[in-house]
């Protein structure tokens, strides 16, 4: 593992028309400035730590998602070899993005069979899924585009509630902000914890994070073309304050809890007590963030008796508690 003090790492950041712009220029300066804002802001000798170029087919100028347009440094096809290959957030449609840019997946395979460092964030993923650099491995994207991810790629181990993941030297950050976790932990991969605390010092941002469930709207669309399941779902979501029992829903449908199962968990991937809870827990986050609310008054508001069984389920579903998840994302506290 790279962690050297004088090295000059060089990153490629991959460019391509329809990157979403401020993904790919937040890369460019968060790693330019490693060794540089700190020493500034102390009055140091300025130290880069990292060489940094922005790779695209044939060195072509890449129009952003934005319709900004963007200077490439280079070619894709002259890098040789780089410490480090960073794929950017697809902006536009993800399949039109990877259609047009097919050229692009010989070289990502190739830099990864150099053993560099291959890094993307959030719908950059479906580069590597597409280039079968992810197949049995572990792998994370933006949670709205998890059962896209799924049904394109079911040979990788989503794992859609972490923030970031690492398969040998392949790492995937999800949605949004979640790449500065990923550029954090790959600085102090190659510089060390201290470069790492100073450049999150320096761009004031909260590390280590853990993981995006208490980010994620649950699905409660229905992609699928079950009337029957469809049934049960709609009538949870207009119920899903009064007692349900999985026998009664299997009774109004007129098929066996077993069989009913067994369809919800094909059509939805998921049992239908595990839907009801996750509709629950959706509804209890929407009155968290509308305002105060005691966790008394929020357990009944959305068919939990006991309070305690609420709390444990809204923490396993969000990795937070109630309050913590009100404090965080109440409108009232901001």
């Amino acid at each position: 593992m790279p962690n050297s003090n004088t090295k000059l790492f060089k990153v490629i950041i991959l460019g391509f028309d329809g990157v979403l712009g401020s993904a790919l220029t937040g890369a460019l300066d968060l790693f330019s400035f490693t060794g540089v804002s700190w020493q500034r802001f102390l009055g140091q000798e300025v130290e880069p730590r990292f060489n940094v170029q922005i790779a695209s087919v044939g060195g072509v100028d890449i129009r952003c998602s934005n319709r900004l347009i963007m200077q490439a440094h280079c070619a894709i096809a002259e890098v040789a070899d780089c410490d480090l290959l960073l794929i950017p957030t697809i902006g536009d449609s993800i399949d039109k993005v990877l259609t047009q840019n097919v050229d692009l997946l010989p070289h990502i395979t190739r830099l990864a069979n150099t053993k560099a460092d291959i890094a993307s964030n959030c719908s950059g993923a479906f580069f590597l899924a597409k280039a079968g650099l992810l197949d049995g491995r572990a792998a994370t994207t933006h949670w709205g585009y998890a059962s896209k991810f799924k049904a394109d790629f079911p040979l990788v181990d989503l794992q859609e509630n972490q923030f970031v993941t690492q398969s040998g030297n392949i790492f995937c950050a999800a949605g949004g902000s979640a790449f500065y976790d990923l550029a954090l932990l790959l600085i102090e991969r190659y510089c060390g914890r201290e470069i790492s605390t100073q450049v999150a010092k320096t761009q004031i941002l909260d590390s280590k994070r853990g993981n995006q469930n208490s980010y994620t709207n649950v699905k409660l669309y229905k992609p699928h073309s079950d009337p029957l399941v469809k049934r049960v779902q709609e009538f949870i979501e207009d119920n899903f304050n009064q007692p349900i029992q999985v026998s009664d829903l299997a009774t109004m449908v007129n098929i066996t809890p077993r069989t009913l199962n067994r369809r919800f968990q094909s059509c939805v991937a998921m049992r239908p007590i595990e839907y009801i809870q996750a509709v629950r827990i959706e509804q209890a986050k929407r009155l968290l963030e509308l305002g105060d609310v005691t966790i008394k008054s929020l357990a009944d508001q959305v068919g939990y008796n006991d309070i305690s069984s609420f709390t444990r389920l809204f923490k396993r579903a969000t990795e937070l508690t109630p309050k913590e998840y009100q404090k965080k994302f109440s409108r009232m506290s901001v």
